[in-house]
């Protein structure tokens, strides 16, 4: 806990700036309201990889100070959290351009940037933003959701989040489609994963808002995974456990990719780049290699 007691909160700011994320592990992001007291109190102790604090539509506009206050109150201080502490921030010409340049001398990792829509407005929150935090963007528009795969114009743009239902009205589509297994869906899904994959960019999919059905939360997650995603959008301490089960690495994922690339690099060594394997009865050459260093890599 960052205070031991809520209700002698210091009138100040302190002096604590948190170390940068000492990791690159982005299985769940959740998503907290900083108007909650409690919950802004126990940042430094959540499983969760990722922590994003919401400034934008879960905050009404008579409270946007309030909430950025607090998030600033309980930033500086925090002496250290295993999670990647995000912000996410309004639309730039809705209150974002102060907020970022306010926020900047605080002890966080990255900026969330809502309703982004082009190139233009990443490069004006780039040119804001400290140049020791990462540029992370909430993909709700369909100008953004059209063009993701050219919008990394600097590599501290880190991160898409998707936010499937702001860009379902931009769309002019239903929220009633959001089901497993829907054909829109699937596609939205696929486009987002492969063109920020092919700009360089993480793709994390979207929230699903009913909290306490973890039955089909876990079969969204099931089913992102097999599609190639990596991360998922959550919503409190539940989501993170399961988000965190499904997309980690299995020890028996490890030791395949350990044993093949053990076994890729022996046989490179004597000039032989492809195989069978009996272990696993494969044929091991270059793509399969390759692939099991992305797997470690994703351990690291």
């Amino acid at each position: 806990m960052i205070f031991e007691n809520l209700d002698q909160l210091p009138t100040t700011f302190g002096n604590d700036k948190k170390a940068p994320c000492p990791h690159q592990r982005r299985r769940s992001n959740m998503m907290l309201n900083p108007l909650n007291l409690k919950h802004l109190n126990s940042i430094d102790k959540s499983e969760a990889d990722m922590i994003t604090l919401n400034l934008e539509d879960a905050i009404a506009p008579g409270r946007k100070k309030e909430a950025l206050h607090n998030i600033a109150l309980f930033l500086s201080h925090l002496e250290a959290s295993k999670s990647c502490i995000i912000v996410r921030v309004n639309p730039l010409d809705a209150g974002g351009e102060e907020e970022i340049v306010f926020l900047n001398e605080f002890g966080f990792d990255a900026v969330r940037v809502a309703k982004v829509r082009n190139q233009t407005e990443i490069a004006r929150a780039l040119t804001l933003l400290a140049p020791d935090k990462e540029l992370h963007i909430s993909l709700e528009t369909k100008e953004a959701f059209a063009s993701l795969a050219t919008l990394r114009i600097d590599e501290r743009l880190t991160v898409a989040n998707l936010g499937i239902l702001d860009l379902l009205a931009s769309l002019g589509l239903p929220q009633s489609i959001v089901q497993i297994g829907n054909p829109t869906i699937d596609y939205i899904l696929s486009k987002f994963l492969v063109d920020a994959k092919t700009a360089g960019i993480h793709p994390i999919s979207f929230m699903f808002q009913e909290y306490n059905d973890t039955e089909t939360f876990r079969r969204w997650c099931e089913r992102e995974k097999t599609m190639g995603f990596e991360s998922k959008a959550c919503m409190g301490p539940k989501q993170v456990a399961i988000a965190n089960e499904i997309f980690g690495i299995s020890s028996e994922a490890l030791a395949r990719a350990e044993h093949i690339k053990a076994r890729f690099e022996a046989e490179a060594s004597h000039g032989n780049n492809g195989f069978m394997d009996e272990r696993y009865g494969i044929f091991i050459d270059e793509p399969i290699y390759r692939d099991a260093l992305l797997t470690l890599e994703r351990k690291e």
